[in-house]
């Protein structure tokens, strides 16, 4: 339309800029009736569609009617009649009765079309509410929103205009035109605040309740004000689990992780596809080349006939080291053979709705931060030009304000967007690794470790988190580079390359400070680790080093690599420093160069205001992504190291399930055809041409000599293995007991039922056949008690019957047990064999195969298949067998031999500890990401070592009956170990200030001071530049002296350097001091560490010990320092930036007061809040990496029982516990984000608005400086916050520090008594009234023992499950301190000598061979007291010196973590060598031989008697063979010694003693040990 057409069609004039060019501008009225009416209603047509859509679908459940939607249409009613009325109006006046009969124009169209408008788009909006009121899930609609808000916007114009007119003419000229836009303003006014609210139906209440999001109105959605309840509630009381809100449906694990599946299946399957062609592509080139060498091979040939032998051999050299290379090459490529480059689009597909989304937001947030220095701009000319109206002036203040605005909301959508779509991300992959790690095959399985598969999902998943969260400023920060260049070209032309080859120049020197920090940083990870695991194995160890008096010598190694680190450490924070002095001075540098060259190129460019400043902003813009860009680049590329690990982890192979067919027509329970099977593809088979055929209900025992395969064909018959030929058929289901017990932390009934239903009787009588009643009444929850990890709080036999029990429960068809029997005690084993799994068992008719050493059961089974080198050698019956004298007579005779001492496998000493209340867990409860895949390995690692669990460590404790607990009591006790405190609240200042103090007062304040000089001579450089501008109207047309020019560039200059200087300095201060401060606190904790009592690690999770040594070391070292700087620079930003505000207008010192403390409430707020979500995600997060480390070394149990979906179930269900705190603490960032933001806004508006009001008094120079500084704040402000919590999150690890540095010691290590020389030289020992109880608040375990023990004695101590029997020793080395009596050592009481005199003159030979990682020399004597030659004479007594001798380091050998690198016969005779090595006159033996071959102990026996003849020993027998030639016999019992005598003299009294022979199956004390033990065989 062209503007004569509007002028027709209004009646009036349309534009002419006269409206605007005066004191009093206002819109001609054409305008507001044509533009200002079409612009809302268009948007109104635009949208319809969409709602109205809605209508048009068959049957959508209609909601009940609310009274907001009932209000809604009301006055969407009222306007129709409006608009009805202005059009009767219109009529009336021209064609109605009282029309003006001499008026011969009519009135113009508008007065038509505008009410006909109107009311078509009203019936229009009253179906759009309809429509929203029917679409599902829909609680208000953004469009409609949007219009009424335009729509009002621009009715503010007509409004204005009207009145002004009225009030000029004193009367209203057209009053019932005047009074309906007045009534409709008021309607739209109201329906404006109506589709403010949500309209929430009744249905929907309560998951509103539960999940406030759903429920919240479009202004709620975009300043997070749904979250304000959740502030509010975290302000008042700390948050707990409790209080978060669920997750909305798209957040889940379950959606996210079966959108990601699906995608994933499809990117694999064109990987794969990939992959094959690549693998045809290289076979058919090396074919090809094949031929070609073989050609040339010939030629060769015929001519090396002549050649002599030399050259030859030298050929046949080459072709070997050639084969080595090829193989090498091979395994290369087989590693490398994986499916590619997958992952990354499986993620964009997943997600590309979120990511499309957030890129459209950042588009507009970069465009929009290029507005603010262009008003900044105009704000400017409008200072200096006085002649521009001063209407000009405060618009551009609203124009600030509202760019600003648009800016934030945008912002923090986009922000919310990335980082939700981070944790979705993180969320999928964890998820897969779980979902892989169920079915991977054992080829994939034996690539990694458990400690790296848990690595996967926590490291390498959180990587992927933190990228994704900035993926958009790939391609942002160079568009926002190009802007700013180009901008900055418009004002100040080619000069500005001069500030950008600054910048770029500052790129590779960052870079190459950035790799040098990177190398530093990996030798600091290096130390690091090599810390951690001395730490760690110190920890796990912590027993022997107490026992051998062995602290101190650990504690130097640990602050010897301690010392390295700090060294590398302040190696790093000088290279950070000079990296920060470099980016400090690079805005003055950046600044400086332009403005030099643009002034000195040519003497007619002269520098204002306008120009300076606004290219200022600019520069503070470019800022960002060039500091960005290179931080990015460096992450994706670790990130890409991940997505490897990743990509080759989930595209590797399952397990094969059709190696175990399920096919019912076999009539029988299991059969094995012709199969021969291998770990993985390509190793040798251990099970070869293997067939059997199991009729059902029938037992069948698998016997053979160590690794003849017995292990392997169970796993086979669960699928585990890799069949090259023939299959397995089994029908039924599956019940699996493994040799080594899985247990999980759940409560006791949990670990049996696995997840079957609870049926009251079959449960009971399931415990009584696993002899699980005893163990019941011992554990202080009954089967509610809490099993720690690993089962930790169960001895070795009572874990395997859980493990038994479990299978008995399941009622399967078909049971696999591999040698359940041996872990526990023969008696024990009988019982079980009678009950559960024999001829008479509960277990009776089922089909039951048991892989067995006990020759004792065999003649009870149906049939034995006996395995001998990976064959079945021969299949029968007990009697048939043992006729045949094949393979079966011979391992009967192997067997027969020393049943008694085979028969209690590695753990049967464990049955004698029985259940102990107070262990060390081995593995962190709350794991730092660094620290988990650590303590995982090394339990893998241990686990593979030692085949009955790592629990002995911790036995020689022991427990009374309790009294049956009261009720409250009962949870007491059901939970073994103490939930880890969590602090709460805010921390105290007095942290603070412990961490200040460490660093050195000295330090602090010179630090502070220095900041605080730079942060001034950034001011002044600044005020400065503004007065460098006004030259610019000094000297208007006139020419700018050189002398005045070379000064301002001078000083300006000199100013700039000058903050970079302080700033190194600061930063080299704050190194110093916090290097101190990590020394001190670090060798603090080490320090009292080592003098806790035992008692404390038996009641705190190693885990959690570790914790303190990794991560908040790790925070003391590196976060501390740097949020402490960040938050001081950060404050004094602030100040600085109010302090030039209130220097250009005074009267801004009245605002910051409101400001500030808005600001400080917005603050509390937010930190208590986020604070304790932070600490709700820790605490969640440890569980999913606890439960995944279980399921995989649980693996074969979950498989073989089918029960992967119900772990998954699980898996889903805590990773979602974890995500609503993480989900609400993205929110509660944003929410924090978007209200400090306004704050800053409105601080730009003010400093723009009082600029406006006081235009006439201030030099635009200052207006400026005060407005470029305003922008900056809302930044600074947002960080400040920040810091904050960061300093207030982070100083939390000092708190965590000083809690273990606090810790109550033990007596001390060195007293004023100190024993002479040689004692104890006689070595008698005397027990006096000695009672003992393991806690204050426990009952005594010890109840009034006394005794002599003569010199030289040999005293054997036996006694059932919980006598007390470790405790006596535990307490002669004092690792629990008597409650009354004592003991005498040769007439000293121990009580009064320091704990190292009382322990270094003891010796013991633990029940567990414990060894640390280090040198074979360390091992046998880390105070390095003895030579070389009395060393290697104990080797010998200990039968090592062949072996020590054979290695090439001789006892510099490397022992590796936890002794992995010896066999675990090996390592008892390690330990009998300290023994040896000690030479002292009490030998305390704790079952040593328990997990060794019957060579190593009769070795072992032979040694003791011969070298330690003149000792005084104590042995505390698990069996009683070891003790018959004992000088007296000890009995225990609750406590209290019953009976103490020779061995005869007891057996003949018929006592204790007696029954406890009898079990054994000793029937005469005189009887050699041969006899007694093939006696014991055949007892049971």
């Amino acid at each position: 339309m062209t503007a004569e057409a509007l002028e027709k069609y209004c009646g009036s004039i349309f534009w002419n800029s006269s409206f605007l060019q005066r004191e009093d501008p206002d819109l001609p009225v054409c305008v507001e009736q044509t533009v200002l009416v079409w612009a809302p209603l268009g948007f109104l047509w635009l949208c319809a569609p969409w709602h109205i859509a809605v209508l048009c679908r068959k049957a959508t459940p209609t909601k009940n009617l609310s009274k907001l939607y009932l209000c809604k249409q009301i006055v969407v009613g009222l306007l129709f009649l409006t608009a009805i009325a202005g059009l009767a109006v219109t009529l009336g006046e021209d064609y109605g009765p009282t029309r003006d009969t001499t008026a011969t124009e009519k009135n113009p169209w508008v007065f038509y079309a505008n009410p006909i408008l109107f009311a078509v788009s009203w019936i229009l909006l009253i179906l759009c509410q309809e429509g929203v009121r029917r679409r599902e899930g829909a609680v208000d609609s953004t469009t409609l929103f949007l219009f009424w808000l335009i729509l009002v916007v621009c009715d503010v114009f007509p409004f204005q205009t009207m009145l002004r007119e009225a009030l000029r003419m004193g009367e209203i000229p057209d009053l019932p035109r005047f009074c309906l836009f007045y009534i409709s303003f008021g309607l739209e006014l109201i329906a404006l605040i109506l589709s403010a609210f949500a309209d929430v139906p009744r249905e929907a209440e309560d998951l509103v309740k539960k999940n406030p999001e759903v429920g919240a109105a479009f202004l709620s959605r975009i300043t997070f004000n749904w979250f304000n309840s959740m502030v509010l509630n975290g302000f008042k009381r700390p948050l707990v689990q409790k209080d978060l809100w669920e997750l909305s449906e798209a957040e889940s694990t379950l959606q996210i992780s079966q959108r990601f599946q699906q995608t994933m299946q499809t990117e694999l399957k064109a990987a794969r596809a990939r992959l094959q062609t690549k693998m045809r592509k290289r076979g058919e080139e090396k074919a090809s080349k094949g031929q070609g060498e073989g050609l040339q091979n010939g030629h060769q040939n015929r001519l090396g006939k002549g050649v002599s032998q030399d050259v030859l051999m030298m050929e046949e050299k080459g072709d070997e080291n050639e084969k080595k290379e090829e193989k090498k090459k091979k395994k290369k490529e087989e590693k490398e053979d994986y499916p590619k480059s997958w992952l990354i689009p499986t993620i964009a597909t997943t997600f590309k709705g979120v990511l499309w989304e957030s890129a459209i937001f950042k588009l507009i947030t970069d465009l929009l931060s290029f507005a603010s220095p262009q008003i900044l701009k105009l704000m400017i000319s409008f200072t200096t030009d006085k002649s521009i109206y001063t209407w000009t002036g405060y618009m551009y203040a609203v124009l600030l304000i509202l760019v600003a605005i648009f800016q934030s909301l945008f912002l923090q959508q986009y922000f919310q967007r990335c980082f939700v779509l981070g944790m979705k991300v993180k969320t999928a992959i964890m998820a897969a690794v779980y979902k892989k790690a169920l079915v991977v095959s054992n080829d994939a399985r034996k690539e990694s470790t458990v400690g790296e598969t848990v690595n996967l999902m926590s490291a390498d998943a959180h990587r992927f988190n933190d990228v994704v969260n900035f993926i958009h400023l790939l391609w942002s920060c160079p568009l926002q580079i190009a802007l700013a260049i180009a901008f900055l070209w418009i004002e100040l032309g080619p000069a500005v390359l001069a500030g950008l080859a600054v910048m770029v120049l500052m790129v590779p020197i960052n870079g190459l400070l950035a790799n040098m920090s990177k190398n530093v940083q990996i030798e600091n990870m290096r130390y690091k680790d090599k810390r951690m695991k001395i730490v760690n194995e110190m920890l796990n160890g912590i027993k022997i080093l107490k026992l051998y008096a062995w602290e101190p010598s650990f504690q130097n190694q640990v602050m010897g690599i301690r010392e390295q680190e700090l060294v590398v450490m302040r190696k790093f924070a000088y290279l950070s420093s000079v990296s920060t002095f470099v980016f400090s001075c690079a805005p003055a540098l950046v600044s400086l160069a332009t403005f030099a060259v643009f002034v000195a190129v040519d003497s007619e460019n002269v520098l204002d205001a306008g120009k300076a400043f606004t290219s200022i902003s600019l520069f503070n813009i470019l800022r960002f992504p060039l500091a960005f860009l290179p931080m990015l680049i460096a992450a994706m590329v670790q990130t890409s190291v991940s997505k490897k690990r990743l990509e080759k982890f989930l595209g590797g192979d399952d397990l094969d399930t059709n190696i175990v067919r399920h096919d019912p027509s076999f009539n029988t329970a299991v059969s094995v055809c012709n199969g021969t099977f291998a770990w993985e593809k390509h190793a040798e088979p251990v099970l070869k041409n293997v067939s059997l055929e199991i009729k059902p209900g029938k037992l069948v025992a698998v016997v053979g000599v160590v690794g003849s395969g017995k292990s392997s064909l169970i796993s086979a018959m669960l699928g585990e293995m890799h069949s090259s030929k023939g299959f397995i058929n089994v029908q039924g289901s599956v019940a699996f007991v493994p040799q080594q017990a899985w247990i999980q932390n759940a409560t006791l009934r949990d670990n049996i039922l696995f997840g079957y239903p609870l049926e009251d009787s079959r449960f009971q009588a399931t415990l009584e056949a696993c002899a699980l009643g005893p163990d019941l009444e011992l554990l202080p929850g009954g089967d509610q008690t809490e099993i720690g990890e690993k089962g930790i709080n169960l001895s070795g036999g009572q874990k395997q019957r859980v493990s038994l029990a479990r299978a008995a429960y399941s009622q399967a068809d078909v049971y696999l047990l591999d040698d359940p029997l041996s872990a526990v005690d023969s008696h024990v084993g009988k019982h079980l064999f009678e009950e559960v799994v024999g001829p008479k068992g509960i277990l009776k008719d089922k089909t039951r195969i048991l892989v067995t050493h006990g020759v004792s059961f065999l003649p009870y089974v149906d049939e034995i298949v006996v395995l001998k080198e990976g064959c079945v050698s021969e299949v029968g019956s007990y009697q048939s067998l043992k006729d045949s004298k094949g393979a079966f007579s011979e391992f009967l005779d192997t067997y027969a031999k020393d049943e008694g001492k085979k028969h209690t496998d590695p753990t049967s000493d464990g049955e004698e500890v029985g259940l102990v209340p107070d262990l060390q867990d081995p593995q962190a409860d709350t794991p730092p990401e660094d620290i988990v895949s650590m303590t995982l390995r090394r339990e893998s690692s241990i686990r593979r070592s030692q085949r009955n669990g790592s629990v002995r460590l911790r036995k020689n404790s022991s427990l009374k009956k309790p009294k049956p607990p009261a009720d409250d009591e009962t949870k007491k006790g059901q939970r073994l170990i103490e939930k880890e405190t969590m602090e709460t609240g805010q921390v105290k200042f007095s942290v603070y200030l412990q961490y200040l103090r460490a660093m050195g007062w000295g330090y602090s304040t010179m630090f502070f001071l220095v900041y605080f000089i730079q942060n001034v001579s950034f001011i002044g450089q600044n005020l400065w530049l503004s007065d460098w501008t006004n030259d610019a109207e000094d000297y208007y047309n006139k020419t700018y002296p050189n002398w005045k020019r070379d000064t301002r560039i001078g000083v300006f200059g000199a100013l700039g350097v000058a903050q970079g200087v302080f700033v190194f300095m600061g930063t080299l201060l704050l190194a110093n001091g916090s290097i101190n401060a990590s020394r001190i606190l670090h060798s603090r904790l080490l320090n009292n560490i080592l003098r806790v009592p035992m008692m404390f690690f038996d009641t705190t999770p190693s885990g959690r010990v570790v914790n303190r040594f990794a991560k908040d070391i790790f925070t003391v070292d590196e976060a501390i320092p740097q949020s402490f700087r960040s938050w001081i620079m950060c404050f004094l930003g602030v100040l600085g930036t109010l302090f030039v505000i209130c220097l250009a207008t005074p009267i801004f010192t009245a605002i910051i007061i409101p400001l500030a403390v808005v600001y400080y409430f917005v603050q509390r707020f937010y930190v208590a809040s986020s604070r304790q979500l932070r600490r709700l995600d820790s605490v969640s997060r440890s569980p999913i990496y606890s439960h995944f480390g279980e399921t995989v070394s649980g693996l074969s149990v979950i498989r073989a029982y089918g029960h992967q979906d119900r772990f998954l179930k699980h898996n889903e269900k805590i990773i979602d516990e974890n995500l609503k705190s993480v989900y609400l603490w993205i929110i509660s960032n944003r929410w924090l984000a978007i209200r400090l933001e306004f704050l800053g806004n409105l601080v730009v508006f003010f400093s723009a608005l009082l600029a406006v009001i006081a235009r006439d008094s201030l030099d635009s120079g200052l207006v400026g400086l005060s407005i470029s500084y305003a922008l900056n704040v809302t930044q600074t402000l947002n960080w400040l916050v920040r810091m904050t919590s960061e300093l207030e999150t982070n100083i939390v690890a000092v708190e965590r520090v000083s809690e273990y540095t606090e810790l109550e010691n033990e007596a001390d290590w060195v007293s004023g008594i100190r024993p002479p020389e040689k004692w104890p030289e006689a070595g008698r020992l005397r027990f006096e009234n000695f009672k003992v109880r393991y806690r204050p608040e426990l009952d005594l375990v010890l109840h009034g023992i006394t005794c002599d023990i003569d010199s030289t004695e040999k005293i054997g101590i036996v006694g059932r499950t919980g006598a007390g029997k470790s405790s006596l020793t535990n307490c002669l080395f004092r690792i629990i301190e008597a409650a009354e009596g004592r003991i005498l050592i040769d007439g000293t009481d121990i009580a009064t000598l320091g704990l190292h005199d009382l322990r270094t003159r003891l010796t013991i030979i633990p029940q567990d061979p414990v060894l640390f990682s280090g040198t074979l020399r360390m091992n046998l004597d880390p105070f390095e007291t003895f030579s070389d030659e009395e060393i290697w004479r104990v080797l010998e007594l200990s039968h090592l010196k062949e072996y020590v001798g054979g290695l090439q380091e001789g006892l510099t050998h490397e022992v590796s973590e936890g002794g992995e690198n010896l066999s675990i016969g090996q390592r008892q005779l390690l330990c009998l060598a300290r023994a040896l090595l000690r030479k002292s006159r009490i030998l305390i033996l704790d079952e040593a031989t328990a997990a060794v071959d019957l060579e190593t102990d009769s070795l072992i026996q032979k040694t003791i008697r011969r070298e330690f003849s003149h000792c005084t020993v104590l042995t505390i027998a698990h069996r009683l063979h070891s003790i018959l030639d004992s000088s007296r016999v000890m009995v225990l019992d609750a406590g209290k010694i019953v009976e103490f005598d020779s061995p005869s003299t007891l057996f003949n009294k018929q006592g204790h003693f007696y029954s406890m022979a009898r079990d054994a199956g000793i029937t005469t004390v005189d009887s050699t040990a041969l006899d007694s033990t093939a006696l014991d065989s055949t007892a049971l």
